[in-house]
This record gives C-alpha cells, sequence and structure tokens, in this order.
C-alpha cells in the first residue's frame, strides 16, 4: 500500500470490521473516515450511526446507514474518526476539516474511540500541523489576542491565523470560525489545552488528549494497530 488513500482505506476497512450488529457507532469527519462509513455500509449491519458532521451525515445516508442524534441515542458503543497529528500516547490533533468540536462531543459521550490513518500522520511530537481553535465569530478578533496570550504563556511566540476559503472566513457547522495555530512543537500538550479552554470566546481546539483507546494506521506493510 504505497499511496496515502491506500493505507487510508485500509485504516478504515480494518476498523469497519469492529463494527457489530446492534452498535451505535460514531462517524468522523474527513477523508479516512469517509473510508471507514463506506466500509461499513457495505457490511450491511442493522445499526445507527452519529455523525460528526453534515458531510459525514450526507454521505452515510446516501449509503443506507440510520442516522441518530448526539442526546437521542441512549449511548455510543465506538467512535471511529480520523486525525491530522497522531502523538505519544496516542494524543491527537484533529479539527482539519473544521468539525472538531462535534467530533469531541461524540467522542467524549462514547465508551471506545478509535482513530485512523495513514503512516504520515503518525509524529513524534505533536504540532507540525497547525492546531486548529474553533472561536465563537463575535468579537472573534479580540479572542485572536487572548490566543496570543494563552500560547505565550506555553512558550508558543506565535500569532494564530484565522482560516480563510475562497477569500472568506470558514465557519463550522455550528457557525462558528477557526483560527490556526503553527506551534511547530508542542512541548506541554495538556498545558495548552488548558490554557486555551480558559479562554472567553474559544468553544474548543483540536487536541484530543487520554481521548483515543486505538489506533489503526496504514501502512505499506499493512494496518498497524497502536494502543495507548
Amino acid at each position: 500500500m504505497s499511496s496515502a488513500d491506500d493505507q487510508k482505506r485500509a485504516a478504515g476497512e480494518a476498523a469497519a470490521a469492529l463494527v457489530e450488529n446492534g452498535m451505535t457507532v460514531g462517524l468522523g469527519t474527513g477523508s479516512t473516515s469517509a473510508w471507514f462509513v463506506k466500509a461499513l455500509a457495505a457490511r450491511g449491519l442493522d445499526i445507527v450511526g452519529v455523525p460528526t458532521s453534515l458531510a459525514t451525515a450526507e454521505l452515510a445516508q446516501s449509503l443506507g446507514i440510520r442516522l441518530g442524534e448526539l442526546g437521542q441515542v441512549k449511548s455510543i458503543d465506538l467512535t471511529v474518526d480520523g486525525a491530522d497529528e497522531i502523538g505519544p500516547a496516542l494524543s491527537l490533533i484533529k479539527g482539519g476539516g473544521a468539525a472538531l468540536l462535534r467530533e469531541k462531543l461524540v467522542w467524549e459521550a462514547s465508551r471506545r474511540c478509535v482513530v485512523i490513518a495513514d503512516a504520515e500522520k503518525r509524529v513524534a511530537s505533536l504540532g507540525k500541523f497547525p492546531l486548529p481553535i474553533e472561536v465563537v465569530a463575535f468579537g472573534h478578533e479580540t479572542t485572536a489576542l487572548r490566543i496570543c496570550d494563552a500560547l505565550a504563556e506555553c512558550d508558543l511566540g506565535i500569532a494564530p491565523r484565522l482560516r480563510l476559503k475562497d477569500g472568506a472566513p470558514v465557519k463550522t457547522d455550528g457557525g462558528n470560525l477557526i483560527y490556526d495555530a503553527a506551534c511547530g512543537r508542542i512541548e506541554d500538550p495538556a498545558q495548552l489545552a488548558d490554557a486555551l479552554k480558559s479562554v472567553t470566546g474559544v468553544v474548543d481546539h483540536g487536541l484530543f488528549l487520554d481521548l483515543a483507546d486505538m489506533a489503526l494506521v496504514g501502512t505499506p506493510d499493512g494496518v498497524v494497530t497502536l494502543e495507548p
């Protein structure tokens, strides 16, 4: 499996094999998660999917997967989702697809969480991929200044950049905005996570810590299983 797409597909198919009849399953967002959703639909199981984005909901519905909403289902047995980086102890950076808040809500409501990715997503330390930070649109410029202070407290002297697409701010499914912080290397992810969450106006951030129970990583030699 030399290409990233082949590795993503293999990881998604391996994760789909973990799903059992009758489960409620969290459906992640992004290109790797799309492979999982397709593989899951092909199995034809009687399951309920809880999508983490409108895009994932549309894909799952088109493939015949029955959907439920967070808060309406009794519990989520398993969530499968991609990641932008997989670091030590399965610490993650997520949010490249601008769905980090809904993803984290589903992850935290799940009994078990499995991250799927291609080999390039595995890193020795988090931070090369810019850290997404979701903020309320009202007064977001002021919030960005407070984020700068929080980053400085963690010895990260950088300024986050508002994510744009075609010259306009990217909006999440919840109507919020995304700032990306090019940290380079995050020495203490837990400290940074706490600092960002303390900023008024920050809805959430893309650091997923102590949430993943297992990772399935596609490599040129097959799918590798990682645990914390």
